[in-house]
């Protein structure tokens, strides 16, 4: 498997910075499956399990995107996003759900307390993708990405 070349020109490519995304998860596989996808898209990322400190490091990188479980030990995702959307340096910053809790009132509940966008684990690469690229909309390269096998 391999990723196909971008199609952008090299003096865009050199003004072009990829957007930072900072996320926050507690269970290695599912840390490791989201720096997999975020690496397919071009994206550089901050990775966090423990949630207690992700308003100090939202407010310090600025990240473009935060994708931040629920279920945390310590502060909830739920608490986080709050502390987020009260705090002027983080507040415009888009936050969203990557969660199990999956029914139709967990999601209305998880968009109500302030997440921009919600999605339920097990999700499918592509479905984050378009999450990602439609809350950055013009800051990832404009083409998709395409996996190839040989």
């Amino acid at each position: 498997m391999y990723l196909a070349p971008s199609l952008m020109s090299d003096e865009k490519k050199q003004n072009f910075q990829q957007p930072l995304i900072l996320v926050v998860e507690d269970h290695d596989d599912n840390l490791l499956l989201m720096s997999y996808a975020l690496e397919l898209l071009g994206c550089r990322f901050i990775c966090q399990t423990d949630s207690t400190t992700t308003l100090l490091v939202a407010k310090e990188h600025q990240p473009d995107l935060i994708l931040l479980d629920i279920l945390l030990p310590g502060i909830s995702g739920i608490e986080v996003v709050r502390y987020l959307k009260q705090e002027p340096l983080t507040s415009k910053i888009p936050v969203v759900a990557v969660t199990a809790l999956a029914t139709r009132e967990d999601k209305e509940r998880i968009l109500k307390a302030g997440f921009n966008d919600y999605i339920s684990k097990p999700y499918m690469i592509e479905e984050l993708e378009n999450i990602i690229r439609r809350l950055l909309f013009g800051k990832l390269e404009p083409q998709p990405i395409e996996l190839c096998q040989d």
